[in-house]
């Protein structure tokens, strides 16, 4: 175990909150499943050891994507990013249909299924990061500044939206979060504000009027959350999964019924992946929500002090943005279940079954912690962390810092501090 935990680098704390999560998960996947094994005539352990698999390629994916130097995936984002936009039309024309949506693009010969946009969050967010940290000179300009950054975000969210609206959603919320954080103009970003609000309105008329994407799934999902009436003008009930997983909570009570003894397993839809929040509490309680909330919680935070502690804007935005719209969806996800905000399809990352999803989750951990691990080393050959309030820094860069991250000004610009950074030679 030491030996293992010596190739370790990066914020500790994260890496233990990521083996929390992987061991919630296989716990919770294989007390939700075993009704579902034996409806598709499966052992009982076989969604289990589906999950550990899956889950496994995952861990493996972070220890191998945090040894890279972070700077690498300045230029690695825009490839990724130029990738995800033609994969996002493909999916729109020819994707499976999986659950009432065209989300999936099946790959040939393995029989293995992925949600594009599980790779286009990943790459907007990088493509982002890097945009934000070259333009942090003329960010509070429209066109030459805000613009250029805008841009990326639009095309991706437009793209997704009519399969996905509740992913678009998201994306643009963080985006906003992080254009707040990357000193865009409020005025700029309450503009964007009110423009997504008519963009919402074109996607869905469109919808409505030629038949093409969600529409009435929408309707529904609205209509369900705020409580619809019957043709006979009688209250309706929510919607059963809804239910269900009230149902579920409720149960919970603090405690929880124990592991293994869940009652609402056998008809709870989605209770190993949408819904995967309520069947954790109704076996471990409102105690076991809390805990599961708080390492969110407690990744975000470390992830805000590894902002806080790099010299780099790009390092800085690649590791808050990553971990917002990771903790975002755990959020949204966890909201749907308690019924505070319509049903959305969103998973709980590291924690509800899957493959795909697990695995574009563990690239972005494993990228906030290369961020990480650079910071540790930096600090650890005695370079200076980042000035009081005021002060200059000189810092110079390291050789491994690639021509697409020369131009960052700093995470200090970010705080309206001036920063003197020397040409590479």
């Amino acid at each position: 175990m030491q030996k293992i935990l010596s190739h370790l680098r990066g914020d500790r704390i994260i890496w233990s909150v990521v083996l929390v999560l992987t061991f919630i998960s296989l716990l919770a996947v294989y007390s939700s499943t075993r009704t579902l094994a034996y409806k598709m005539d499966k052992n009982a352990s076989y969604y289990l050891v589906k999950q550990l698999s899956f889950l496994g390629v995952g861990l493996l994916i972070i220890f191998i994507v945090h040894r890279i130097n972070y700077t690498k995936f300045a230029g690695l984002s825009v490839l990724a990013y130029f990738i995800s936009l033609p994969l996002l039309l493909y999916t729109m024309a020819f994707g499976a249909a999986i659950n009432g949506g065209s989300r999936w693009i099946k790959i040939p010969g393995i029989n293995l299924t992925f949600q594009t946009s599980d790779l286009a969050k990943l790459a907007l967010f990088m493509f982002l990061a890097r945009m934000l940290s070259r333009k942090q000179d003329k960010i509070k300009d429209l066109k030459d500044g805000f613009l250029p950054v805008l841009l990326p975000v639009l095309a991706t969210c437009i793209l997704i939206a009519p399969a996905n609206l509740s992913t678009a959603l998201m994306l643009g919320a963080t985006c906003c979060i992080l254009f707040f954080i990357g000193r865009v103009q409020v005025k700029h970003i309450l503009l964007l504000a009110v423009a997504g609000i008519i963009g919402i309105g074109l996607v869905y008329g469109i919808s409505k009027v030629t038949g093409l994407g969600r529409a009435e799934t929408w309707e529904r999902r609205v209509a369900d959350f705020i409580g619809s009436k019957e043709e006979d003008g009688t209250k309706k009930e929510e919607v059963f999964q809804v239910l269900q997983s009230k149902i579920a909570i409720a149960n919970g009570r603090f405690f929880g019924r124990g592991p293994g003894h869940s009652l609402q397993r056998d008809y709870l839809p989605e209770a190993s992946s949408d819904f995967i929040f309520a069947s954790i509490i109704e076996e471990y309680g409102l105690l076991g929500g809390i805990i599961l909330i708080a390492l969110y919680l407690t990744f975000l935070w470390r992830s805000i002090l590894i902002f806080r502690r790099c010299p780099y804007a790009f390092g800085a935005f690649l590791a808050v943005g990553l971990s917002i719209t990771l903790v975002f969806q755990a959020m949204l996800n966890m909201a749907v279940n308690v019924h505070l905000v319509p049903v959305t399809g969103l998973t709980l990352p590291m924690v509800s079954m899957g493959g795909s999803s697990i695995w574009f989750t563990s690239i972005a951990i494993g990228i906030v912690l290369s961020v990480s691990r650079y910071v540790d080393e930096m600090e650890g050959k005695g370079m200076p962390r980042l000035p009081q309030p005021g002060s200059r820094l000189s810092i110079e860069q390291p050789d491994a810092v690639e021509d697409e991250a020369t131009e960052d000004i700093g995470v200090e610009a970010l705080k309206g501090r001036k920063q003197t950074q020397p040409a590479l030679a």
